[in-house]
């Protein structure tokens, strides 16, 4: 079987599970910004296409492929990848849903505890040699812990999950939105409330993203939404930047209506100089971190994904379904 892997050689061999399956497959390694054309060059004939989280193939791509059977997001995402035309060809597109979960609840943690403890700001000014009179002045204004905040989380799935079970230790008190409101018995087990999403907004210090991209949900955090949000509230962001109307983010931060937001994805990426959101006047750019999309890339995220993705290619080669459909097939 013939398998394109459009990624870095060295990381798919490092997170290469012990399978002699493996050995017995023909691997072409491609730089995941090849053109549609190299890939065709290269790999026309392959049966399976394994792709970055936000690598765009296309339904001109899969109409040359002819034999492609199966599409691997190594990621959660999938948003760039043409379902429709890949149900309409019977090919499968595959992710590795929950793989990352954990890890990107890690990431939620620690952008909600750097904008609260003023991490950034507090770095800067003890190198700076102004620890004291930073030290002053929050003792003033007051640093708030994350016990006594209110988080909502917007999306219920694996990451949201995790955000919950990590949370409920620190004595938050838990919201959350989605489209289908979970059982009682889901909310009791994770501490949470459901909210719409809306009084979300209005009633969160905290407001973390966790739902994929859709035609729905992108731009979701729009002025609207923000207009809601208090102005001592955060955004994070650990899901995809699509999520995010960047202007009007950045109108917000400028206009302090909002206190900051953590964001470890923006749209675009890769994010490009001069982005609405990391050129900021240096006064609002404290309020902000930034993160360079560390969130799911942890070595066990890695190893899970390579393995279950892998194990998918077997399952197909065997004459069997693989497993996390996402297009509906």
């Amino acid at each position: 079987m013939k398998i394109v892997i459009l990624g870095a050689e060295a990381r798919y061999r490092a997170y290469q599970p012990a399978m002699p399956f493996i050995q017995q497959q023909e691997l072409v390694f491609l730089d995941k910004d090849s053109t549609e054309a190299e890939i065709l060059a290269a790999s026309a004939d392959a049966e399976v296409l394994f792709v970055d989280a936000i690598t765009v193939v296309s339904a001109a791509l899969m109409e040359h492929m002819p034999c492609l059977r199966l599409i691997h997001s190594e990621g959660v995402a999938f948003d760039r990848i043409d379902l429709s035309a890949a149900r309409e060809r019977g090919i499968y597109v595959c992710n590795n849903k929950g793989c990352n979960a954990g890890a990107v609840a890690e990431q939620t943690v620690l952008l909600i505890l750097m904008l609260l403890r003023h991490a950034l700001e507090g770095d800067e000014a003890v190198r700076a040699g102004r620890q004291m009179e930073m030290k002053e002045r929050c003792m003033v204004e007051g640093i708030t812990e994350l016990s006594a905040c209110k988080v909502g989380l917007v999306g219920f799935g694996d990451i949201a999950r995790a955000a919950a079970e990590r949370l409920v230790p620190f004595g938050c008190e838990l919201y959350y939105y989605t489209k289908r409101r979970r059982l009682p018995e889901e909310e009791k087990k994770y501490h949470v409330t459901y909210l719409p999403l809306e009084e979300l907004a209005e009633k969160s210090d905290i407001v973390s993203l966790h739902c994929a991209v859709t035609e729905e949900t992108r731009n979701l955090v729009d002025a609207a939404l923000l207009r809601r949000m208090k102005p001592t509230a955060y955004l994070i962001n650990t899901a995809r930047g699509d999520l995010v109307d960047n202007e009007a983010l950045r109108q917000a931060l400028l206009e302090g209506r909002i206190a900051g937001a953590g964001l470890d994805t923006l749209s675009p990426e890769p994010v490009p100089a001069g982005h609405p959101l990391t050129a900021l006047p240096p006064e609002v750019q404290r309020k902000v971190v930034l993160a360079p999309h560390l969130g799911g890339i942890t070595e066990a995220s890695f190893r899970r994904a390579h393995a279950h993705m892998w194990r998918n290619v077997e399952h197909l080669a065997a004459g069997e379904r693989p497993d996390n459909i996402v297009n509906g097939l």
